[in-house]
């Protein structure tokens, strides 16, 4: 698959996928809400694809890194 191809068929997803969001939101969704739930979304594909590049730090060095008791 070619990158046009590829970046048609993400954006193709991305709109299925905002489709879907927005269909499970309550009648009485606000702004806000819609707003809310693309963040997280977002930061759920963003957490998960960091993790698969291997882009994560344990608890261990978290800690040491601020400071912090175990």
């Amino acid at each position: 698959m070619d990158l046009i191809t590829t970046n048609v068929m993400e954006i193709k997803n991305i709109k299925e996928e905002a489709r879907r969001l927005i269909d499970n939101l309550p009648e009485d969704s606000t702004w806000d809400d819609l707003m809310y739930e693309i963040y997280v979304r977002q930061a759920v594909e963003s957490g998960l694809s960091d993790s698969e590049a291997g882009r994560v730090f344990s608890v261990e060095e978290v800690r040491a890194k601020f400071g912090l008791q175990k």
